[in-house]
């Protein structure tokens, strides 16, 4: 398993003088034929969010940054079929699983979006695949005021995060996640309680978020 976490960890933005400025805001028009039936429902449904029908639509075609819609089925941007379930569902079942597996399914997880932000060219873009996360529902994106990233808690278990947080850092296929890091393994091996802690490098930030110096966003020097 690869120790070398460090150059990985350090996750890099440029300096605001440096950021590319977004260009001048540009719109189009579009117009689109739609039955009946739908054009209610979504009258029903924007009036129910209390937002107007173009703020309704302009949600929805936002979407089609983090999946699509094609042949009644719903996809994400790498061409994986989706299905739509509860959140609370998901954590209950990564509950039911032993620590091992929590694991290797966040680490599953993590390659997921960072196929799509290879995709678009953004692998190294943590912010990007923070989007990515809040928009499929993850976690909402939480960067606190000294740049850590936050975790919430009610993503899945620890170890499910822990492992969730470590690939979607450290994203090169050499670097491998320590399944060995349970917490019984943690507590009865001095070797094994090191090599996690330098593997993610937990800090406490927020009781109700998992944080970890490994995922601190730094500036990069001029």
């Amino acid at each position: 398993m690869s120790r070398d976490t460090e150059p990985l960890s350090r996750i890099k933005k440029k300096p605001i003088s440096e950021r590319k400025k977004n260009p001048i805001n540009s719109t189009s028009v579009i117009t689109v034929r739609i039955d009946e039936d739908l054009n209610e429902n979504i009258e029903k449904l924007r009036s129910k969010l209390g937002i107007s029908k173009a703020d309704f639509i302009r949600n929805y075609l936002e979407m089609s940054k983090y999946l699509i819609i094609q042949n009644n089925a719903i996809k994400s941007l790498n061409n994986r079929d989706f299905i739509v379930i509860k959140k609370s569902f998901i954590k209950k079942l990564l509950e039911s699983l032993d620590e091992r597996e929590q694991m290797d399914l966040g680490v599953d997880l993590a390659r997921f979006i960072n196929d799509i932000a290879t995709i678009q060219g953004k692998l190294d873009d943590i912010e990007y695949k923070l989007d990515l996360c809040e928009h499929l529902g993850f976690f909402p994106k939480f960067i606190d005021e000294e740049n850590y990233i936050l975790f919430s808690k009610k993503f899945g278990p620890k170890k499910f995060i822990e492992a969730f947080v470590y690939k979607l850092i450290n994203y090169e296929p050499k670097s491998e996640y320590d399944t060995r890091f349970t917490e019984e393994n943690i507590k009865a091996q001095s070797k094994i309680e090191s090599a996690h802690a330098k593997a993610l490098q937990p800090v406490e930030r927020l009781m109700s978020h998992y944080s970890f110096d490994i995922a601190k966003i730094h500036e990069e020097e001029d």
